[in-house]
């Protein structure tokens, strides 16, 4: 034990330890099967160097509310672990605020662990600038990890473990500074998390904002919700007994899990709605063959609710959540049960970290560039839109993704900017169509063009995506220019 770990009360060495040997654990049973064992035992030997540099350099610094500093990064870096993310990653929690807030630089991470885990820091690390305002510096931070995530979308997941740990541990701020981060929360990151095919982690920072907004609200409806698990105790233990005994007559494997709805605006309005809106039964299997299996044996069971069934199996949902959905009703409860298979339910948890799936990298690197370039230091209102995600296809049958909302004219400049400049009109699944008619998930589209561009001012009120706007607003400028 160092000098360090004899400074920590009992209690407090204790817990950094078991956080350190459970991070060891997940790493080396996430990533050890894939390394020879001298990879194996220099990643141990650097994570090891990174924890006492990180300790040391963050000795004698304490929280807000009187706890050792350390323990922020090493609860960022075990969430890190716990989703899939790799050495270079935890390394980069770990170290996430020396840079900014100790004698460290970024010149001896790079010296000391390499480029990999410091272009992570550095992307972790707030703008400075002493004569920037504060409002200036916080759009600027923004710019700065973008710029890195279009590098190493490693950097957002890692601001989302930060942001999770600083909103569980806020309440020693005052009331304003907490208002203001889960505001920022709100309107950055649980978009960023969504679009990244992180819902469920969109969710959780959601709600944890939410519950720092509305305290009382939030407390209200968890108590209801307490309530309600008691309530339903006994009913949901004999259902899962009689969707288990189908199961098995059937020799098909599943898990059932249980997933309460977190806090947020809707779920509190729909409270009165009771059990059916505040429950989802998730069930596991292990192949998609078997998610369908799954669902008839339990349409079987129980009567399912007519069009309620939803297959985003094969076609991800607008959050990029991937299960056969479906509504059923269990005696006198009517149930939400969402069947999907093992491997996709790590994606539904972790998107674009879940192992064995490729990230639509260029999707995302295209939307962070157009934000980067709006008119605006960081368009929210932008980001907040491309979080939710249509499908729609040319007549070709080409899938193009859109955010949700998109017009036909923000599919034209999609397909290509000099076709959204001289688009006239659409044709939607062959109907004629004008350019700011909304598309629908599963559209099929068309657009007829003109010989020249045909852009107007009033393009900007139909188009929602960041790349058409921007084009439309080029041109714009430019036809002032010329005009003498």
């Amino acid at each position: 034990m160092d000098a360090a770990e004899e400074r920590l009360p009992t209690h407090d060495a204790r817990h950094e330890q078991r956080l350190v040997n459970e991070i060891m654990e997940l790493l080396v049973t996430h990533y050890g099967g894939g390394l020879s064992e001298e990879e194996l035992d220099r990643g141990i030997d650097g994570l090891h160097r990174v924890i006492q540099l990180a300790r040391a350099s963050h000795s004698g610094q304490l929280r807000k509310s009187g706890e050792p500093y350390f323990f922020h990064p090493l609860r960022v870096a075990h969430l890190a672990a716990r989703h899939w993310m790799d050495f270079a990653s935890v390394n980069a929690a770990l170290l996430h605020d020396v840079v900014e807030d100790t004698p460290v630089t970024l010149a001896d991470v790079v010296s000391d662990f390499g480029d990999e885990v410091a272009l992570l820091v550095n992307g972790l690390t707030k703008a400075i600038g002493a004569e920037l305002s504060r409002e200036d510096l916080k759009a600027e931070t923004y710019r700065k990890q973008l710029l890195v995530a279009i590098e190493d979308v490693r950097v957002l997941c890692l601001k989302f473990w930060d942001r999770t740990d600083n909103l569980q541990t806020i309440s020693a701020l005052n009331p304003e500074k907490q208002s203001l981060i889960a505001e920022e929360t709100r309107a950055v990151y649980v978009p960023l998390a969504r679009h990244l095919g992180m819902g469920l982690v969109a969710s959780r920072l959601d709600a944890l904002s939410l519950t720092v907004l509305y305290p009382h609200r939030a407390a209200r409806y968890q108590n209801a919700v307490k309530a309600l698990m008691k309530e339903v105790e006994a009913p949901l233990r004999r259902i899962r007994s009689k969707i288990h005994g189908a199961f098995e007559q059937q020799k098909l494997p599943g898990l059932l899990k249980d997933r309460w709805r977190p806090f947020a605006v809707a779920a509190a309005q729909s409270m009165n709605r009771g059990f059916s809106s505040l429950y989802t039964l998730e069930i596991q299997v292990d192949r998609t063959m078997d998610a369908y299996l799954a669902l008839g044996l339990l349409h079987s069971l129980f009567p399912p609710i007519p069009g309620k069934l939803r297959d985003h199996l094969n076609v991800p949902s607008q959050f990029g959540y991937q299960a056969l959905k479906t509504t059923v009703q269990a005696g006198k409860y009517r149930m939400r049960v969402e069947v999907t298979t093992r491997k996709l339910a790590r994606f539904n948890e972790a998107g674009v970290l879940a192992p064995g799936f490729e990230f639509r990298k260029n999707n995302f690197q295209e939307l962070m560039r157009s934000l980067l370039e709006g008119e605006s230091a960081f368009d929210t209102e932008s980001l907040r839109l491309a979080s939710a995600s249509i499908q729609v296809y040319t007549p070709q049958g080409e899938t193009r993704t859109l955010p949700e909302g998109s017009s036909a004219l923000d599919f034209a400049f999609d397909i290509h900017e000099q076709l959204g400049l001289r688009a006239i009109r659409a044709r939607i699944n062959g109907q004629t169509r004008l350019l700011k008619s909304r598309l629908m998930d599963g559209d099929q589209v068309a657009i007829e063009r003109a010989d020249s561009p045909q852009v107007l001012p009033k393009w900007l009120e139909w188009a929602v995506t960041p790349k058409a706007r921007n084009a439309i607003r080029r041109y714009l400028r430019s036809r002032v220019r010329k005009k003498p």
